[in-house]
């Protein structure tokens, strides 16, 4: 074979001939052969000249390994994804889509533990963290990326850098050890962008509190996981004594990630990755609720526990690492008419919230979907944000209307449907400053917002619109006082050992049992003090950052899924 695309492997199934194509697909048909957990999408290329050790490869669409390359380990690339000439890829590593690795560099997901002076550090055991990049991601020339590392989508490292800490979306880094250097994606950069830098500002007392907030969770995590688990049934409970549920399983991962940067401790990260993804249903590709009879029929997107399972099963894979198995199948069937006759059904006037619970599980099959190569029928996505943008009432920026409960049906439905749609592909708010308007009419409603009356989920449904709109400088003293208050009530509920309950237990429709402790409590909380948190500019004292369902950036971009 001509050598030159060995080395620029992106030119070969347009100038390799038949024979040479067919030699290719050939490695890996014996490849696949010898180890069923190597896969390999359409128009993929490893190089003759590459040495190629792995447990576990999966290469997306059009992937690439150039010669001189050392790949290692359970590897896993996203389509359109390259590791170039000479680098060292050892997993578990895990590259999203539209990544590049640039020539000379080491991508390095496990590290040799010295705890024992007396003990040759090569005798020690394996820290085996893994490596997750994200989409759209630029890696430059003779870069190291060690054990641990999360790069977030659409940043750059720069050429020669050394990264030993997280990289934001959108970010470009640089150095020895890599720091932020500007913003590729400038809308993307977080308000407390100044203090990350490096900033000599006196810390404020709600800054003070933050800190000491994120140092006990991460402090008592381990024990707030061990509170939930039953080791009777091995599987977490979302309370002690309760009933395992799929959800349970995601909190604690989200949790375990959040506030310790790893797997829940009670099983390995491959026991858990294999236990979720074997619960989804390879004919309709959702997860239903555990212990439901069997009555042949699969669950749907009507079951409103397979529909939020699309998000907290998803998302729980995407942080370990992994993936469902196989498409939403219950989405990936639907044509743009069919999605608009779907939108046009729900219950928007009197049921906002339960329309755009429909809405996120919707956008988020679409989003494991596109991630796969599985689209279905053209215009699916542009069917779905198209019909929202055209919909939002200009008045209130809403999809919902209001009732006797005020303005919660809408808020709350808001969060929901733009949740899984604009903030996970990246997509602005239309109306937002209607969206601002609504929702700081909404948080001054005595009903949910008192301290004794809130829950995580109506604070939460304020906080996340306010958070996605923060750029457009709207009323934002405003903003800023509410975000204070509400962060100085939650941040008084945290229980040593157990974590956050769901609601202070005396707010309408509330009941004793929300008020204690339990898992998605505590995720929920964790996430809605960043958001708030980041609205005053301070999240980096907290010195976590949710990754999972409540992730602040977006989760890729419509460009991302290759439509």
């Amino acid at each position: 074979m001509n050598r030159d695309l060995e080395f620029a492997p992106w030119r070969f199934w347009a100038e390799a001939d038949d024979q040479e194509q067919a030699d290719q697909l050939g490695v890996q048909r014996a490849m696949s052969e010898r180890r069923p957990e190597h896969r390999f999408a359409e128009k993929c290329f490893i190089s003759a000249l590459a040495s190629i050790q792995c447990d576990q490869l999966v290469m997306g669409r059009s992937s690439y390994i150039a010669a001189g390359a050392l790949v290692t380990g359970t590897i896993e690339m996203g389509s359109h994804s390259t590791i170039n000439a000479y680098s060292i890829v050892r997993g578990p590593v895990r590259l999203g889509r539209a990544v590049r690795v640039g020539a000379h560099t080491s991508v390095i997901g496990f590290n040799h533990t010295m705890t024992d002076p007396d003990i040759e550090v090569f005798r020690q055991p394996i820290s085996e963290r893994g490596i997750e990049i994200g989409d759209d991601v630029w890696i430059g020339s003779h870069c190291v990326i060690l054990e641990g590392v999360r790069i977030g989508d659409r940043s750059v490292i720069a050429a020669g850098a050394v990264v030993t800490k997280d990289v934001p979306a959108g970010a470009v880094v640089g150095g020895n050890p890599a720091r932020v250097l500007r913003w590729r994606v400038p809308a993307l950069a977080p308000s407390d962008a100044t203090a990350a830098s490096g900033s000599t500002r006196p810390a404020t007392d709600l800054e003070q509190s933050l800190h000491a907030f994120g140092d006990l969770a991460r402090d008592q995590a381990t024990q707030v996981l061990a509170r939930a688990w039953d080791a009777e049934t091995g599987l977490f409970a979302d309370k002690p004594g309760g009933p395992a549920t799929v959800r349970a399983q995601c909190d604690a991962v989200e949790i375990a990630d959040l506030l310790t940067g790893a797997s829940p401790p009670q099983r390995s990260r491959e026991e858990t990755v294999a236990m979720l993804r074997g619960w989804q249903d390879p004919r309709t590709g959702l997860v239903g609720e555990l212990g439901r009879p069997d009555t042949g029929t699969p669950p749907d997107l009507t079951d409103p526990d397979a529909a939020y399972h699309v998000l907290s099963v998803g998302y729980a894979l995407d942080i370990l690492g992994s993936s469902f198995p196989t498409p939403v199948h219950a989405v990936a069937g639907l044509s743009a008419d069919d999605i608009v006759t779907f939108l046009d059904d729900l219950p928007w006037p009197e049921q906002a919230w339960r329309a755009g619970h429909w809405v996120d599980a919707l956008g988020t099959a679409l989003l494991w979907n596109g991630r796969q190569d599985a689209a279905g029928p053209p215009g699916q996505l542009e069917a779905l944000i198209g019909w929202l943008v055209c919909r939002a009432d200009p008045q209130t920026g809403m999809w919902g209307q209001g009732g006797k409960g005020g303005l919660l049906q809408p808020v709350n439905g808001f969060y929901r449907a733009s949740r899984g749609t604009l903030a996970q592909f990246g997509i602005a708010v239309p109306h937002a400053e209607r969206v601002v308007d609504t929702v700081l009419r909404h948080a001054r409603d005595a009903r949910y917002f008192t301290p004794e009356r809130q829950n995580a989920c109506n604070v939460l449904d304020v906080a996340h619109p306010l958070w996605l709109v923060r750029a457009h400088g709207y009323r934002t003293h405003e903003q800023t006082q509410l975000a204070e208050r509400l962060l100085n009530d939650c941040l008084t509920r945290w229980r040593d050992g157990e974590g956050f309950g769901f609601s202070a237990g005396t707010g309408i429709g509330s009941a004793r049992a929300d008020a204690e402790p339990g898992l998605q409590g505590t995720e929920m909380w964790l996430s809605i003090i960043w958001l708030l948190a980041d609205l005053l500019g301070l999240s980096g004292a907290l010195g976590y950052r949710p990754r999972g369902v409540h992730r602040p950036e977006p989760a890729t971009s419509i460009a991302g899924l290759g439509r």
